[in-house]
């Protein structure tokens, strides 16, 4: 499975998102009024606009990117290292440009990976950029591609093998591969309260760090090898 994949061409990447303000009331009258058309559908009879406001950074349209973590393989001494960059911070534009500088020194044919990528990571980035006037990078940019052009690896979706009923988690994966969870500290529902109210940056990017890790872990296992061991594995501060 992957064999073709050429790792030294592969980038595993992982965002992290809250809302765009902190509290519902927050919103201006017109987005407020937005987000509950939105989100009818998906409330329970007893949850209000503003309850339901806590899950918005999931929506493009109203959260934002506070950080993207980038994974990439390389060979030293004939044994696989992985090296971990992040790019964050409180200014949505700053953390997208970084991403984009460094997509651009890239080849047209990197391979971007991601887990679940396919339905949050990589539209949610486009149309972020889009709202903050950014170009979308090459290696994102999917309109008018064939399916078999389209560089992108999605470990959820491999996962399905054409079962598109089914949701796996990467916090299941990791425990069936046996590969250390990323959810040791954090997971995605406490993001926006440890960003708002802890105002720990940090610990938000050290779990999408950890994710970028699990993700690249779970590859590896597609393709039939072995984990890269902890001593390999470099973060970059």
């Amino acid at each position: 499975m992957l064999k073709d994949v050429n790792l030294n061409k592969v980038f595993v990447i992982d965002i992290e998102t809250v809302p765009l303000y902190e509290y519902f009331e927050q919103m201006p009258l017109q987005m407020q009024s937005l987000w509950d058309s939105k989100t009818q559908f998906l409330r329970k009879d007893d949850k209000t606009p503003a309850d339901f406001y806590e899950r918005a950074g999931i929506w493009a349209e109203f959260g934002k990117i506070i950080c993207i973590s980038v994974g990439l393989f390389h060979s030293q001494k004939g044994k696989l290292h992985f090296r971990v960059n992040s790019y964050f911070g409180d200014n949505e534009v700053e953390v997208l440009n970084q991403f984009n500088a460094l997509l651009s020194k890239q080849p047209k044919d990197l391979v971007l990976c991601a887990h679940n990528g396919k339905e949050f990571d990589f539209p949610y980035l486009c149309r972020r950029m889009l709202v903050n006037s950014i170009s979308i990078p090459l290696q994102l940019q999917i309109a008018g591609k064939k399916p078999w052009e389209i560089n992108h690896i999605d470990t959820m979706e491999l996962w399905k093998f054409g079962d598109y009923k089914n949701y796996t988690s990467l916090n299941l994966l990791a425990a069936i591969f046996n590969i250390p969870t990323p959810k040791d500290d954090i997971d995605g529902s406490m993001v926006k309260d440890v960003y708002y109210q802890e105002k720990d940056l940090q610990r938000i990017v050290t779990y999408c760090q950890k994710d970028v890790i699990t993700t690249a872990q779970i590859l590896l296992r597609f393709k039939g090898l072995d984990a890269i061991p902890a001593e390999n594995i470099t973060l970059v501060k």
